[in-house]
């Protein structure tokens, strides 16, 4: 019985009311349409994003590939990258062989703390350029996650905002209406007390 009722009150903008005004089905409408948006566009665009960015990162990870090489200066020691934390990366120079056995030289992430001379692994674009390790697997299965959650989150409240707007222009344009109304209708009662 309660659950009934809880109904009947939640969604009296939908039942014919003789007190029911154009601005309320309005307003009806427009929580219809901004929920129903939040839920399937904002799953939608987080899906959307999740396999977006997954297919880059896989295509990342396909395009590059590692390869040894040897540390012609030593890597120095760790970088402090913020409170109590530190980047366990460098830039150091190393020395590789390319693919058509020439040698190269140049600069990539390799760990800290290695001595000159010292075997290093470093990753290579497909256009034989020096880069960055592609996320792992699981890495990029999490970055693209929070992304998908981001995009849905971000989309969710854009559409809430201007759901916010929209219900706030109708009360503005209700607030008009009982002011002009009220200006209308107020004399008519009589006379005011001092």
């Amino acid at each position: 019985m309660r659950g009934a009722q809880d109904a009947r009150q939640w969604c009296w903008r939908w039942r014919r009311n003789p007190l029911r005004r154009r601005d309320d089905v309005f307003e009806a409408w427009i929580v219809l349409i901004v929920w129903t948006v939040i839920v399937l566009g904002g799953t939608l665009a987080g899906l959307i994003t999740s396999h977006a960015a997954d297919a880059s990162f896989t295509r990342l990870r396909q395009d590059r590939h590692a390869i040894p090489a040897v540390l012609t200066e030593s890597s120095g020691s760790a970088l402090p990258a913020g409170e109590g934390a530190v980047y366990d990366h460098v830039r150091a120079a190393v020395r590789w062989t390319a693919p058509d056995g020439s040698p190269r030289t140049g600069r990539a992430l390799v760990e800290s703390g290695r001595k000159a001379g010292s075997p290093v692994v470093i990753w290579m674009d497909s256009e034989g350029q020096l880069a960055t390790a592609p996320p792992s697997a699981g890495a990029a299965s999490t970055e693209s996650t929070l992304l998908g959650v981001g995009a849905a989150v971000s989309l969710g409240g854009l559409v809430f905002a201007l759901g916010g707007f929209a219900r706030w222009r109708l009360d503005q344009r209700r607030y008009d209406r009982w002011g002009r109304e009220w200006e209308r209708l107020g004399p008519q009662w009589g006379h005011k007390t001092p």
